[in-house]
């Protein structure tokens, strides 16, 4: 009876050990791609074009194409906005905005949803969305033009939704370079070493 448990003790710790290992591959993979952004974004634009290949050449699963849709078009929305609300931290109209002169801090966006988990959603999404389209039950027959119309007003609106919330909030979800400060501009020389002056010699 001990001898059973025991054996049990250890397949599980075997399995566990397993899985762990495996866990720690995979994210020493995600670890090194990380620096590779637009590389990362090719990928997953050519993942994304495999996917509506098969969809267009095999004529179906347009529900899981609209899942999709829908779901990158929220993905993308999260991308593009503030990480805490505007609206709910300041109660003025004028609300936060990013400095607009050059004596004002700076204040870098910070995104609601970072670009790597962005990516790295998008990627998720569309693998399972490939992989659906291997299987007939997923194709569910539908008149994919009203699909696509409510998509596209769909888009228009929550676009126009969150381009009047920049407005508004005066905030842009991009940060280009770093802040510059006035002062001495850097000329890219290396600085001078000073050297102290010899005292007189006596005599």
């Amino acid at each position: 009876m001990m001898h059973d448990i025991s054996s049990d003790s250890g397949s599980q710790n075997i399995v566990s050990a397993t899985f762990k290992g495996l866990g720690q591959r995979y994210q020493k993979c995600l670890d090194d791609v990380t620096p590779y952004t637009v590389g990362r974004w090719i990928g997953a634009g050519v993942l994304t074009l495999f996917f509506l290949a098969r969809v267009f050449i095999l004529q179906g699963w347009y529900i899981v194409t609209y899942a999709l849709g829908i779901y990158h078009l929220n993905l993308f929305i999260a991308f593009l906005s503030p990480k805490i609300d505007p609206a709910l931290e300041f109660e003025d109209d004028a609300g936060p905005g990013l400095p607009t002169k050059a004596n004002e801090e700076f204040r870098p966006f910070i995104r609601r949803l970072p670009e790597f988990k962005f990516w790295y959603s998008v990627m998720k999404s569309t693998t399972f969305a490939t992989f659906f389209t291997f299987f007939d039950c997923f194709n569910v027959p539908v008149f994919w033009p009203i699909l696509v119309l409510y998509f596209i007003s769909l888009f228009c609106i929550t676009m126009r939704r969150q381009i009047k919330h920049m407005f508004k909030y005066k905030y842009l979800p991009f940060t280009h370079g770093k802040p510059r400060y006035q002062g001495h501009e850097d000329s890219g020389k290396p600085a001078e070493r000073l050297i102290p002056p010899e005292p007189p010699r006596e005599g």
